[in-house]
């Protein structure tokens, strides 16, 4: 661990839930930019996520705002999570297809920024200079105004989700088009169309990046 006079660099999430379970416990306003559904997930006994965290030990009302890749709406499991999470604890989710700084917000007075992995373990910046923390708050803001809105975003990309395993599985293979259009019952153009879909979802620029990015995030 190091520490500033106003940043603290912890090297795994089991540290930086252990110094800021207050945090969170306390907090009245929470704001998450995260690529996937396991950002920020805190080992404490059982996984839990700030909403869980800030839901059970939390006395007041709390605001909760986050917005994920678009990608993780491709996963049906993470999709069923995310409607859990807007629905049974009130949390305001939003969608975007950009990329993203993962960071956690904290009533506007402190800020986690998630960094690289390294020998296994992620490490974390928890940020309280007033400055830095409004500049990172302004971008969070200006992406959250151009995300959009869960069940929006989803009700769009569930014919994409439905088909993305076949359809990454034909581009892994090198499927001419109209081959695979005609495997899963498709024109053409709406075949091209569905890549194209998953390729923006996914936010790549090729069908091969698309396949890297699918196996990332664990579709395929």
């Amino acid at each position: 661990m190091t520490d500033t006079d106003s940043v603290t660099v912890v090297r795994s999430e089991e540290e930086l839930f252990r110094r800021t379970e207050h945090l969170f416990a306390t907090a009245t306003e929470v704001s998450c930019a995260a690529n996937d559904l396991w950002t920020f997930a805190w080992q404490h006994g059982t996984l839990d996520t700030p909403e869980r965290v800030v839901g059970t030990q939390h006395r007041g009302p709390v605001r909760v705002r986050k917005i994920y890749r678009a990608a993780t709406l491709l996963d049906p499991v993470a999709a069923h999570h995310l409607a859990v999470r807007r629905d049974q604890y009130g949390a305001d989710i939003r969608v975007t297809a950009d990329e993203i700084n993962e960071t956690i917000i904290l009533d506007r007075r402190i800020v986690i920024l998630a960094g690289d992995r390294t020998g296994g373990q992620r490490s974390y910046s928890v940020i309280t200079q007033p400055d830095a923390v409004h500049g990172v708050s302004s971008l969070f803001e200006a992406a959250w105004r151009s995300a959009t809105d869960l069940a929006a975003y989803d009700a769009g990309i569930a014919d994409i989700r439905a088909l993305a395993p076949q359809v990454l599985d034909l581009l892994g293979q090198g499927v001419k088009d109209e081959t695979a259009a005609r495997s899963l019952g498709l024109g053409v153009r709406t075949y091209r169309r569905r890549v194209a879909e998953l390729m923006d979802a996914l936010g790549a620029r090729s069908r091969f990046q698309a396949g890297v990015r699918a196996r990332e995030i664990g579709i395929v």
